[in-house]
């Protein structure tokens, strides 16, 4: 195997370091060869930013539910609506 090889990694393998380094999976060597790749491409820096900010979503998602209770009084809203229309 050559040097370049060894370093420069193509973008598949490129996305699936990033998907590796997402759940702390991947190596030291992989990070590094992820980086380097980084540098000249394009797609895959955009790739490598949309993780990011989809695992930041993951991490804190400040999504706010109802309660079983109000669930249950807007199904009967809507029952009693629909009921109306026919």
């Amino acid at each position: 195997m050559s040097k370049e090889n060894k370093i420069f990694v193509s973008c598949e393998n490129a996305n699936h370091i990033c998907d590796k380094n997402q759940y702390k999976e991947a190596s030291f060597w992989e990070k590094v060869k992820l980086n380097i790749h980084l540098i000249y491409c394009k797609a895959c820096r955009k790739y490598s930013a949309k993780n990011t900010k989809l695992t930041n979503l993951f991490k804190d998602p400040k999504v706010i539910s109802i309660n079983q209770s109000a669930k249950d009084v807007m199904k009967e809203q809507l029952k009693k609506k629909m009921s109306e229309q026919k």
